[in-house]
Order: C-alpha cells, then sequence, then structure tokens
C-alpha cells in the first residue's frame, strides 16, 4: 500500500501492557516489522515506546531498549520503584502514563491520528482530551482472551478499536529460517523434506 504521507501519525506504545498482550496471545513482537507496517500507512511524526527498568540489576528488556533508541523509536524509560505495602508485601511501582500523556497532548496539535497500544483504561481522558484537538485515535490491544487485556471504557472512547490478534501476522517475530525460506534465501540442505517411506521406516 502507498502511504498517504500527508496523513501524520505517532505511536505511543506502553511497553509492558503491549508485551503483556502480545505473550498472551503467544507470540513475540518484531518491532522492526511494526515499524515498517504503520510506515505504510503515513508519516510517521514519532514513534514513542514507554517503559519502567530496574536500575538495581541487568534488566532483561535492556537490548530490546537499545535496540529501538537506534532504529527509529523514542525510548521513555522510568525508573521501578520498590516499596513495602501495609500488608508487608514486596510491591514494585513503575507507571509510564503520566509520561505518555504528556508527550501526546503536547504532539497533538501535529497530529491527524494518534496509534495507542495499550488497553489500560486510565487512558480513556487523555484519548477524549486528544480527540477533542481534532486527532483520530486508534487503540490496539485486544479482546481474543479472558479477561480482555482491553478496558471497556478505552474500547468505548477510541475511534476505531484494532484487535491484536488482526495485527499479528504482519508484526510477529518470525524464525530466521521462515524469514529465509519466505524470501527463497533458504540453503536447500536446511529445507525440510518428507522422508520416503523406507527412510521413515528406518
Amino acid at each position: 500500500m502507498s502511504p498517504d504521507t500527508a496523513r501524520r501519525i505517532a505511536l505511543f506504545i506502553d511497553g509492558a501492557n503491549f508485551f503483556a498482550t502480545a505473550k498472551a496471545l503467544g507470540f513475540d513482537v518484531d518491532y522492526k516489522r511494526l515499524l515498517e507496517d504503520f510506515r505504510g500507512l503515513g508519516t510517521l511524526v514519532r514513534v514513542y515506546y514507554y517503559t519502567a527498568v530496574f536500575d538495581n540489576h541487568f534488566s532483561s528488556t535492556r537490548p530490546l531498549i537499545d535496540w529501538l533508541g537506534y532504529n527509529g523509536y523514542t525510548v521513555v524509560t522510568k525508573p521501578s520503584k520498590e516499596f513495602i505495602d501495609a500488608y508487608g508485601r514486596r510491591k514494585i511501582k513503575g507507571s509510564i502514563g503520566i509520561e505518555l500523556a504528556v508527550h501526546a497532548l503536547e504532539l497533538a496539535e501535529h497530529l491527524d491520528e494518534m496509534v495507542l497500544f495499550s488497553g489500560d483504561g486510565d487512558f480513556r481522558p487523555l484519548v477524549e482530551a486528544v480527540q477533542r484537538r481534532g486527532v483520530h485515535v486508534t487503540v490496539v490491544s485486544t479482546i481474543n482472551i479472558q479477561p480482555p487485556m482491553i478496558a471497556d471504557e478505552l474500547r468505548r472512547q477510541a475511534d476505531v478499536f484494532m484487535d491484536i490478534v488482526e495485527l499479528r501476522p504482519r508484526i510477529a517475530r518470525i524464525s530466521a529460517d521462515r524469514r529465509n525460506l519466505r524470501e527463497g534465501r533458504l540453503p536447500p540442505d536446511r529445507v525440510w523434506r518428507e522422508p520416503k517411506q523406507d527412510e521413515s521406516e528406518k
């Protein structure tokens, strides 16, 4: 599809929520493919990825964060805070909602469309505020698991709800062998073949 270059789009990815949704649906996101897919819809003004990080030890998300920062994403991180609740239970807090909301409102006047990758109902007032500024809002999450990952109030507020299940064929990570086979680059000795009858009986 040829992009409508006049259409200005920004992506806002709630990293933890998006990761959990994809995992619940049984796949890993290929962020390069995701970027390419949305570039086909218009001019990407900005692509934000928000996540909380742990400063006290190596985070498993660090390689992803580094890769995103060098490949077209604006990564916004926030240190996670550990605390003990009133019942003596260890809790971890690391919400990035305020940062995402501030950036969305600041950028709204330069956008035609905002795409929010989150099912968090706390974002409903943000979506409404951005819509009042004339921005079309698409929310990406899923209703294909129980309970649904998207809050009903957020889904109702969005101009368009896009289920990640629809995006999965275009953004799911595929193995190197599958990618090369699809593109006709897999060496012949790596292509699986059905064994002959005498081979299968050995």
